[in-house]
């Protein structure tokens, strides 16, 4: 992309490259526009590069969108911030309502207990005048108890009504935030996730960011078709899910790569996770059923950095994926924990080359 020239000389930090490629651009910095420069960045789609690389400045939210839609299938964005519209207007509603009814029934409330003062304090009440009070009282009474029954109703009907659209919400964010191929959590959810560790500092020591990169993938590609590399990064997927606990938040974060966030375990935990996820699917037979073709080994190579390694989710990102760097070039199919010392050898590299 000719808008990255600039950080590609100074940095060989991939995301730094796309936040400063976002920021030149002018870009709304939200996740779904920086999984669209990523994309573009390690090139899994030229089209894609190119042309986001001519809508230069005069990019437009709505430009960007349609990439997206185009190429990611990230359509359901639209779909999602309208359920979300429409859930705020049905909780403002309902806000309304009840202040509305709380005043009534205050002030109601009020008249009660005044008009109980009243009648305490004065000695000299006629009998007809105590009863024409008591017949008020008692019709304001019954109106106000009809009203509050059909306030009741009412509520009941809208709260039947909002459950309806969070489960609609629920059920489009859950597809907005799925990857289509894997059905694992994509791009976006990874991206809202790592932002949210550093909302607690005292967990951090206890969180981890893995990446995993998926070996040698581009030769898969262009040795067997997509088609074939489509159903690896699938199985990748299942194998990843099947062998880490429940908690543990798995997403493909790009291409051929896969981030899990572990949290509450120790570094040397981490790493067991990592060998276990690794072996698992270094010793699984990748073949065709019908033809009886062997697709060869398929590895992984894992890179991982504890969350108070970094002070915020850019840096644990850079740092996850610098110990990824140091798997792949050290021979691949390994699993590596950030050390400080590896930046030095990180930065200036040509890291696309280890990525295929």
């Amino acid at each position: 992309m000719t808008t990255a020239t600039a950080p590609k000389a100074q940095s060989g930090d991939l995301i730094g490259q796309i936040i400063y490629a976002v920021r030149s651009m002018g870009v709304a910095p939200i996740p779904r526009n920086y999984q669209l420069f990523y994309e573009a960045y390690i090139s899994s789609n030229p089209d894609l590069t190119r042309e986001l690389a001519a809508l230069g400045s005069r990019a437009t939210q709505e430009d960007l969108d349609l990439l997206s839609h185009r190429y990611l299938g990230t359509g359901q964005v639209e779909v999602v911030e309208n359920a979300h519209t429409k859930l705020l207007g049905e909780l403002d509603s309902l806000l309304k309502l009840l202040r509305q009814e709380q005043n009534s029934l205050e002030s109601y409330s009020r008249l009660l207990g005044e008009t109980a003062q009243r009648i305490n304090s004065k000695t000299n009440f006629s009998t007809e005048l105590l009863s024409n009070a008591i017949s008020l009282l008692n019709e304001a009474t019954g109106t106000t108890i009809a009203h509050g029954e059909k306030t009741v109703g009412g509520v009941a009907e809208r709260s039947q009504e909002m459950d309806q659209v969070r489960k609609e919400l629920d059920e489009y964010k859950r597809i907005a935030n799925t990857d289509s191929l894997t059905r694992i959590a994509n791009r976006r959810a990874f991206d809202e996730r790592l932002a949210s560790i550093y909302n607690n500092s005292a967990v951090l020591p206890v969180v981890a960011l893995v990446l995993a990169d998926i070996d040698n993938f581009k030769k898969i590609n262009d040795s067997f078709g997509h088609p074939v590399g489509d159903k690896i990064l699938a199985s990748v997927a299942s194998v990843i899910r099947s062998n880490v606990r429940k908690d543990v938040f798995v997403a493909r974060s790009g291409g051929e790569e896969f981030a899990m966030i572990v949290e509450g375990n120790t570094p040397e935990e981490v790493m067991i996770l990592c060998e276990r996820v690794r072996r698992a699917l270094e010793t699984r037979t990748f073949r065709n059923s019908r033809s009886g073709v062997d697709y060869g080994p398929v590895t992984l190579s894992l890179g991982f950095a504890m969350g108070s390694q970094a002070g915020d989710p850019g840096e644990l990102y850079a740092d996850a994926d610098t110990a990824l760097y140091h798997a792949k070039n050290g021979g691949r199919n390994r699993s590596v924990l950030f050390e400080e010392g590896m930046k030095k050898d990180y930065v200036g590299k040509n890291w696309l080359i280890y990525r295929t």
